[in-house]
């Protein structure tokens, strides 16, 4: 009995390594290992045997029937995986849009004219700084010295953000809060530029949009002035739009600077461009961050990335910036 099932298992074992689908796997399976298969009628012949053999011949038959359904789960895996095969490539989609050499992108025109402008800066001694989009308004406004009474603090300028008590939240409307969060947590002498993402309520236009990039730049150091702010302003100018541009400032007036100017600079017809505000840090703004203004003084400046390269590459619509247009955007 122990011999034939040790035939019946190398039979099955070779017929299982051969199946080639699932119907004809369940087939064998019932022949080898069902009811009336050569396993079954042996475990049914063990009651006849004296118990000494039937321990012993009741081991082997177990042994055998294991060596069995073994090779029927390898072969029922198998099968299965080279079902999933057959069955991912009937499904496979081709999603490709065209066929041919890919086109590579490139980074937006605005995330090239951060990364040049950030270069320039640091070429000159500054350090990059970041700070939150979801400002409070002692960042966005109190601290810059910024009264409840400012226009710029009204609904008609700034978008707020609904976050209750215990303080007036919004979207920050420029990247000063950034100088602010520097000033409270550095000691000076501090020489750092601020990028980064601004919000206000403007319609976008020709000129404007209402999410927009600006650089802001912020020195504190002993014995600033005025004379510094233009070198610093000139040397910037001289080294991103070239030798042959000049800088000028115009009086002006910010609520965060004392004196304030707006900063142009020149255009091959001879005629001025304006390209941002600056001044000096005002002694408030200083008070505000526990610095002291007797002993130290500071300038900053500050403009948007999204005009400068709307100046720098000529366009004719700020709006093209976003609009997403790829047959623009691979013009850079």
């Amino acid at each position: 009995m122990i011999e034939t099932l040790r035939q019946t298992a190398v039979e099955a074992k070779a017929r299982l390594a051969e199946v080639e689908d699932l119907d004809e796997l369940a087939e064998l399976d019932v022949e080898f290992l069902g009811k009336k298969s050569a396993v079954t009628l042996a475990k049914r012949q063990l009651g006849s045997l004296d118990p000494d053999e039937r321990r012993t011949a009741g081991r082997e038959v177990n042994e055998i029937r294991a060596e069995i359904e073994t090779a029927v789960e390898s072969a029922r895996e198998r099968l299965a995986q080279a079902a999933r095969v057959l069955r991912i490539e009937a499904e496979r989609l081709d999603l490709t849009e065209f066929r041919g050499k890919a086109r590579r992108g490139s980074l937006h025109l605005v995330t090239q004219s951060r990364d040049r402008l950030e270069d320039v800066f640091v070429g000159m001694g500054f350090t990059v700084a970041e700070g939150p989009e979801v400002e409070s308004a002692w960042y966005n406004f109190e601290a810059l010295n910024i009264p409840e009474w400012h226009p710029a603090r009204g609904s008609f300028d700034t978008i707020f953000v609904d976050l209750g008590e215990p303080e007036e939240v919004m979207l920050r409307s420029h990247t000063s809060p950034v100088q602010i969060r520097t000033m409270e947590n550095q000691k000076p002498p501090i020489y750092i530029v601020a990028p980064g993402r601004t919000f206000r309520t403007d319609t976008a236009d020709a000129t404007h949009l209402p999410a927009f990039n600006q650089i802001e730049g912020l020195v504190v150091d002993r014995g600033i002035t005025m004379g510094d702010l233009a070198g610093t302003i000139d040397e910037f100018v001289h080294t991103f739009f070239g030798g042959d541009v000049k800088s000028r400032l115009r009086p002006s007036y910010f609520p965060f600077t004392e004196p304030s100017a707006e900063f142009d600079i020149s255009r091959a017809d001879g005629t001025w461009l304006e390209l941002g505000g600056c001044g000096m840090v005002h002694p408030n703004v200083l008070r505000n961050c526990g610095i002291d203004p007797d002993e130290w003084q500071g300038f900053a400046f500050g403009f948007g990335i999204d005009r400068l390269a709307v100046m720098r590459h000529e366009l004719d619509d700020i709006r093209e910036l976003v609009n997403n247009d790829v047959r623009f955007l691979r013009q850079f």
